[in-house]
């Protein structure tokens, strides 16, 4: 089995007290020949760095110490430990060592720092790496710790999404300039097949595992749902027409055999089951309702996945009892009641996730839009640990999935009648409107906060609607639409170009109208806007242009910088920012000077977030050394370029 690195975010645990914690949503990684053997990115003092894990004996060691933090890593067939050491700008290379320790090792010498773009280690020990320079990328070939070898460079976007077993056949996604293309390249170089076009989107999810094998399985997008797919070189597209699903899914490779372990993500949960590809059969997996964040399938036909829902942090899981790194727990289910509610839309009704604080008397209280980023994203029924911050100190909170995103089926996905991000607070809006009729809601305390496309989100309805809202938190945002393109990366101006049908110089008249810049006269709420000096998504450039237009049309934001690039790997950051978005918020919606009411701290011990903690409890080794550690959907596929 091939051994391939993807590229998730990081993201935070506020705890009681002064501690925090940093994690990934994805379980550890696991060697393919020694099961017991896991490496995962976990927090190691407020950063994400990487460990091991050994599930025999319950031990763990740590692997990186870097004062960035650690998050990319992966485990190959023969125990190497892999993970990507970058800068603050997220540059980099990739380094193995040994999983029982010893020296760090470059992965390929000769190789100058880039941006990853996919690790790939075959069963044979070959080991590609794409690296990326802002404009392109180019993958190298090697034995590890030899020489580097280029074998492709391609313009525009593109992700190594796989190595076939033997390491002679290479897959890559958008190399052929489009997020609807699949390449498969020999390692001399030269393509070997290709599909584009007229197959609609796809997906890669790497080589089958037998030994001499080149199947490659996919998910493919067809008549307004997916499919799963595999391809052979020269046989073409296999569409398995049986194994269908109306909303997004991902899907793996089991170990042996031709069966597939297929996550579904539909209306903010998940579902599981196996496929198996002989005998055209689906079988359901028992999972409790909620969320997974992730899941596995690993020898002897183990199962490892991480489930939560709103009430409960993640907790991963094994279906043959492998012992897996503990998580932090609640010692009672997160404060607040959770239920949801479902606004009519005219493109259907639009799901929204409500949680509120336990009955007060008096007036509701004040409410909050957490507006998801992505656009390629969801709010699931997962612990969250600002809808957890802003319970506890009283807050309701409005979780919507507005047209666009994920979990509700392509038809819903592309539905943008209104314009980008206008499409979208309309639905906001729908929300608010529903939730007032149904006196869930004041008309006088209701606030915005998103971050990445949600921050974008956030400006806009604050911008085209600012009569419906009393305070907004923007953090890392898309304020100029043009500018964002311009100075963004090459995967995030393929989805700008998608998303609104051509460039700012073919289609102005659309990135203006969708910009939050073009309202910024008309914004009245208080406003804070968080942003970082090396985001290279939401670059600083266009979110000082806008501050400046507010501050010309007599408007006195709020703004907080962060020495950071878009995704941050310390819990510093995230301390900072959810203590001032919270401080902002309360002073604003509360109608109470900032100086006489402050955010009620978390409820005892709370942890966890919309993915897992590697955290063990108190009788596991990360508490004994003082290191606390930390879906695959097709909205999460590390080649899709979400924003946020």
């Amino acid at each position: 089995m091939s051994t391939t690195a993807a590229q998730p975010a990081a993201h935070a645990l506020p705890t009681a007290g002064t501690g925090f914690r940093v994690y990934h949503p994805a379980l550890p990684e696991v060697c393919p020949r020694d099961p017991d053997r896991m490496a995962l990115a976990a927090d190691a003092d407020g950063r994400c760095e990487i460990f091991t894990w050994d599930a025999a004996t319950g031990t763990a060691r740590q692997v990186t110490d870097s004062p960035y933090g650690t998050l990319h890593c992966a485990l190959d067939a023969d125990a190497r430990v892999w993970w990507f050491a970058e800068d603050r700008r997220g540059r980099g290379q990739w380094f193995f060592q040994d999983y029982e320790g010893g020296a760090r090792q470059p992965g390929l010498t000769g190789l100058p720092p880039g941006l990853p773009h996919g690790l790939a280690v075959s069963d044979a020990g070959t080991v590609a790496i794409g690296l990326g320079d802002g404009s392109g990328m180019t993958v190298h070939l090697g034995r590890p710790g030899g020489p580097a070898r280029q074998v492709w460079t391609v313009g525009g976007q593109a992700l190594l999404t796989g190595i076939s077993p033997s390491g002679g056949l290479l897959a890559l996604s958008g190399a052929a300039g489009s997020d609807r293309a699949v390449t498969l390249v020999t390692c001399s170089g030269s393509v070997l097949d290709q599909l584009s076009g007229h197959h609609g989107r796809l997906w890669a999810l790497g080589f089958a595992p037998s030994p001499s094998g080149t199947e490659l399985l996919l998910v493919q997008e067809h008549n307004d749902g997916y499919r799963l797919a595999t391809w052979r070189p020269g046989s073409g597209l296999l569409p398995q027409d049986w194994c269908r699903f109306e909303t997004e899914i991902t899907a793996r490779w089991y170990p042996t055999g031709r069966r597939v372990l297929v996550r579904q993500d539909r209306h903010g949960r998940s579902t599981l089951a196996t496929a198996d590809l002989d005998r055209r059969t689906l079988t359901p997996l028992p999972t409790p309702p909620g969320t997974l964040l992730d899941a596995a399938p690993h020898p002897g036909d183990d199962v490892h996945y991480l489930w939560t829902d709103t009430a409960t942090p993640p907790r991963m899981h094994s279906t043959a009892g492998t012992r897996l790194p503990e998580l932090a727990t609640l010692p009672a289910p997160a404060p607040g009641r959770h239920r949801e509610l479902w606004t009519p839309g005219p493109d259907g009704p639009v799901h929204t996730l409500l949680s509120e604080p336990e009955p007060v008397t008096g007036r509701r209280p004040p409410l909050v839009f957490l507006v998801h980023g992505g656009p390629a994203d969801h709010d699931r029924d997962a612990y969250d640990p600002e809808v957890h911050s802003l319970v506890a100190s009283g807050f309701a909170v409005a979780r919507v999935n507005y047209r666009g995103s994920t979990g509700y089926g392509p038809r819903w996905r592309a539905a943008y009648g209104a314009g980008v991000g206008l499409t979208q607070v309309a639905d906001l809006v729908a929300v608010r409107t529903d939730l007032l009729r149904r006196g869930l809601a004041r008309a006088d305390a209701i606030g915005l906060w998103g971050t990445s496309w949600g921050g974008y989100l956030a400006l806009l309805a604050l911008g085209t609607r600012p009569d419906l809202w009393q305070a907004g938190v923007a953090v890392k945002p898309v304020a100029d639409c043009a500018a964002a393109y311009r100075t963004g990366t090459p995967a995030l101006r393929a989805l700008d170009e998608r998303l609104f049908g051509g460039t700012p110089d073919t289609v102005p008249e659309r990135y203006a109208r969708s910009s939050p810049l073009h309202y910024a006269a008309d914004v009245r709420a208080p406003l804070l806007v968080i942003a970082a000096t090396l985001d290279a998504k939401c670059p600083p450039g266009q979110v000082r242009s806008y501050l400046g237009a507010l501050r010309q049309a007599g408007a006195a934001p709020e703004s907080m910088w962060l020495e950071t690039g878009h995704d941050g790997y310390t819990g510093a950051h995230h301390v900072a920012v959810l203590h001032r978005a919270m401080g902002f918020l309360d002073q604003h919606l509360r109608r109470a000077p900032a100086a006489h009411r402050t955010p009620r701290p978390l409820a005892d011990g709370v942890s966890g977030g919309t993915g897992p903690s590697g955290t063990p409890g108190s009788s596991q080794p990360f508490r004994n050394r003082q290191k606390r550690s930390t879906s695959h959907a097709e909205g999460h596929h590390p080649q899709r370029p979400a924003r946020g």
